[in-house]
């Protein structure tokens, strides 16, 4: 900090040589008095008010000159000039206000030339003036887009590379770019930072002090979420390096400052690569197993804590933890070509078991003030993902918690919630849903599960889940066709709807009671009538439509008697669309082995067939039963021209390529619609139908064709 005696009012000599720029009538007397005034720059004695006199006195005009003039004084080095002008800009840039101003944002390209130039001993002041400016345009509102967009990333990542003069405040200024700007520094300087991310691993790997605990910290800011590490050599290069850096760290006894930067920066790189990064072998095995292994011991340590100062602490190595845990649930359900070996799933589901007893002994202490933390929501979310996958485990623990999960996800859902100030453990894209902190998208997978078994269920009921997923389902359904010119399949948003279906499936299978006296699902059935006609004829969104329409299938047989159904408009749209779906999913395929025709899923469902069978299967059932509840749906069956159709269908395939499965869910339609219509029956009739009905077994269908 300047003295009072230092400051351009009480130092003569400074302000003489203020006097001598304002008046100055040649170059030759202003450069005598700027030498003056950079050396008392450089001793750094002026504060702010007399460097902003300073700069009042100069302006920009003469310090541009500087830079650009080639000619040194006689007897001076090559840069007298350009250094002289970098003093003035490092001084003027010390006030705020100048290091946002045009003048100094348009010499970065000048700096960064003097990045990259090779150092001599004499342009180290040169260099030291550099890093001041640019610290300074930095810290401005503009100052990071411009050093983005005018090459700086590129330049420091030069100087570091090279262990150029200053490269420490050359990997600063890149942390401070990448927190800012993570994406667009790589969209534009990938290669570079790649180069870093190179020298640093390789650092990592090597070294044998503290300073191996200190790139821990430093190697985070490197690793991009995208463009994929793995898919570079160069990438898989650094990979290969950080595992065996982190095997060698975590295989040592450790304290624990030394341990959480490593388990952060595992977490780091599972975030960005997923589990690509361990090697396949025993060796990377043994890593997995120990890492999930460290990542259960701090979550027990630290959740089972009952200092509350203890946890605040360690939120963010629990929740990196958390990003190990769910790779290790992921690793341990993978059946192909998974990291682990039996016996090591089986000690680590244990292990895991244990870790999420704590995450759940930990949201049981939750005040209701607390609800916003972010941290609160990294433990809901793993516990999500467990619940998604293991339902027979902890299962009193999981029914006790379950008012808090609904109430906790109702909370931020109906009243939004901060973006998290902690990373979030992520595995999987986070686009397509709106909401800041979607609670619900993780749990529903969980809430599938147990709302097909009677106690959790009643709790989920008695909690008032219905309501809430079904606000949830309409609010999702607006998300997706609010940007249908951005919708990709298997976004988060179709994903959370897909699982809601399953959820109101389960409901509307065991608790029909439930289904007719609730309003939630008279609202549900509304929405599905007026969706699935918007949906289907999307590219894309097959699952997503079979979901819905076999949903809305099984509901209309419970609310046959709502005024929504009784043949209005919007009901008739919605069976049009569902018997779309459901008579365009077979078709003939030629069949080499019998020299024929074959009935076979067709093109457009082959790709997810597995996905939608299930529900193809049940959609028929249930149009089977809507049959005789809507005198108008034989109709709708009769435009869309499905009778026609089928006889073809079977009358031209081999009758030993059309399995039992499916033989039966025809029958169960065709038999509904002969009995409720006779223009349906005489179209069956009329198409062959008493032979093929006997060609294929049709047993209950041939009798009622027969009945006058």
């Amino acid at each position: 900090m300047a003295s009072a005696s230092a400051s351009g009012d009480t130092n003569p000599t400074l302000k003489r040589c203020l006097a001598v720029l304002r008046e100055a009538r040649n170059d030759s007397e202003q450069f005598a008095a700027l030498l003056l005034v950079t050396k008392a720059v450089r001793a750094r004695e002026v504060d702010a008010k007399t460097r902003r006199q300073i700069f009042d006195a100069i302006g920009f005009t003469f310090p541009n000159r500087l830079l650009t003039s080639r000619q040194p004084p006689a007897g001076c080095p090559e840069h007298t000039f350009r250094a002289l002008g970098l003093t003035l800009l490092a001084c003027f840039c010390t006030d705020p206000e100048l290091a946002g101003h045009s003048q100094i944002l348009n010499k970065i390209p000048t700096f960064n030339d003097i990045l990259v130039s090779p150092c001599n001993p004499d342009s180290t002041s040169m260099i030291d003036d550099v890093y001041q400016c640019l610290s300074a345009v930095m810290a401005t509102a503009r100052g990071p887009r411009e050093l983005v967009t005018k090459g700086t990333v590129s330049a420091l990542c030069q100087a570091y590379v090279n262990c150029s003069y200053g490269s420490d405040r050359a990997l600063t200024l890149l942390l401070g770019l990448l927190a800012i700007a993570e994406v667009k520094c790589w969209q534009r300087d990938a290669l570079h930072l790649l180069a870093v991310l190179s020298k640093l691993s390789d650092d990592f790997l090597k070294a044998e002090d503290m300073s191996k605990f200190e790139l821990c910290e430093v190697l985070p800011h490197f690793i991009p979420l995208s463009p994929p590490l793995a898919q570079d050599s160069q990438g898989s290069e650094c990979l290969h390096k950080l595992y065996k850096g982190l095997a060698s760290i975590l295989g040592s006894k450790l304290s624990q400052s030394q341990r959480d930067p490593a388990l952060k920066l595992a977490a780091c790189l599972v975030q960005a690569c997923g589990s690509e990064w361990i090697p396949a072998g025993s060796a990377g095995s043994k890593f997995l197993a120990l890492l999930v292994n460290l990542a259960c011991v701090e979550v027990r340590l630290t959740l089972e804590e009952p200092d509350p100062l203890e946890v605040e602490g360690k939120k963010e190595v629990v929740t990196a933890c958390y990003v190990l845990i769910e790779m290790g649930i992921q690793e341990c359900l993978r059946e192909e070509r998974s990291l682990l070996e039996e016996v090591q799933k089986m000690q680590l589901m244990r292990i895991m078991e244990e870790a999420f007893g704590a995450v759940i002994f930990c949201l049981r202490q939750v005040k209701q003030e607390e609800l916003q933390d972010p941290f609160v929501f990294a433990s809901v979310r793993i516990l999500g993902a467990w619940m998604a996958e293991e339902t027979s485990s902890l299962k009193q623990e999981i029914c006790e918690l379950l008012p808090f999960l609904v109430h906790y996800a109702k909370k931020l859902f109906k009243e939004g919630s901060p973006a998290a100030s902690l990373p979030q453990p992520e595995l999987v894209s986070t686009e397509g849903s709106d909401i800041p902190q979607d609670a619900l998208r993780f749990l529903l997978p969980g809430f599938c599960h147990l709302t097909a078994e009677d106690r959790p269920r009643d709790i989920l009921i008695s909690e008032g889940a219905p309501a809430l997923l079904c606000e949830y389902f309409l609010h999702q359904w607006e998300v997706l066709t609010s940007k249908p010119e951005s919708l990709t399949p298997l976004t988060n948003t179709e994903m959370s709807l897909q699982t809601a279906c399953g959820i109101f499936l389960n409901l509307v299978v065991t608790v029909p009671d439930l289904v007719r006296r609730d309003k939630t699902f008279s609202s549900l059935m509304d929405m599905l009538l007026k969706s699935l006609p918007i949906l289907l004829p999307q590219k894309d969104h097959l699952v997503l439509a079979a979901n819905m329409a076999t949903l809305g299938l099984m509901m209309a047989r419970i609310l046959a008697s709502s005024v929504a159904l009784q043949g209005t408009q919007s009901a008739k749209e919605f069976f049009g669309a569902a018997i779309r779906l459901l008579s365009q999913a077979h078709t003939t395929q030629a069949d080499p082995s019998r020299d024929g025709l074959a009935a076979a899923v067709s093109p457009a469902y082959t790709s997810v067939w597995a996905d939608i069978s299930e529900l193809w299967f049940l959609g028929m059932q249930a149009l089977a039963s809507c049959v005789p509840l809507f005198p108008w749906l034989p109709q709708a069956v009769l435009q869309a021209r499905w009778l026609e159709g089928l006889s073809e269908l079977l009358t031209r395939v081999a009758p030993a390529s059309v399995d039992f499965e499916l033989v039966a869910a025809f029958q169960g339609v065709l038999v509904e619609l002969a009995r409720a219509s006779k223009p349906c029956r005489d179209v069956i009739l009329s198409h062959h139908g008493r032979e093929w009905a006997n060609l294929y077994g049709m047993a209950a269908l041939e009798q009622c064709l027969s009945e006058q």
